[in-house]
């Protein structure tokens, strides 16, 4: 994040918390949106992510809840831990056989789709 846009929101906007990432979410202190609520904002702690806010922040960020979740509040055994989005990287989702970073393609494991077969 630019150093003027980081500042600019210390400046004019109070803490409301921080997740386990690191990102800081803060809410505007007179500045509305067009519904006339609070501006609600965050500050990465690394590169600008959207996929890197979880689920107990995003429906806060978004004004779908009032107050964050409570991230320390027990868990369902089907919760799992959010992810960020990891296309691209070596952890991502590939089918079996398909080449994948550090895997190489295993010979007659994987036929791509063509189309008209």
């Amino acid at each position: 994040m630019a150093l003027f846009d980081s500042l600019f929101i210390r400046l004019t906007s109070r803490r409301i918390g921080q997740d386990s990432t690191g990102n800081t979410y803060w809410m505007a202190r007179s500045r509305r949106d067009t519904y006339g609520r609070p501006m609600r904002r965050i500050t990465y702690a690394g590169a600008p992510d959207p996929t890197t806010v979880p689920p107990e922040w995003w429906g806060w960020l978004h004004h779908t809840t009032d107050s964050p979740m409570d991230m320390n509040a027990p868990r369902k055994p089907w919760q799992k831990p959010h992810l960020p989005n990891l296309t691209g990287s070596a952890e991502a989702w590939h089918p079996p056989g398909m080449a994948a970073p550090g895997r190489p393609q295993v010979a007659g494991d994987y036929e791509a789709w063509t189309p008209g077969r």
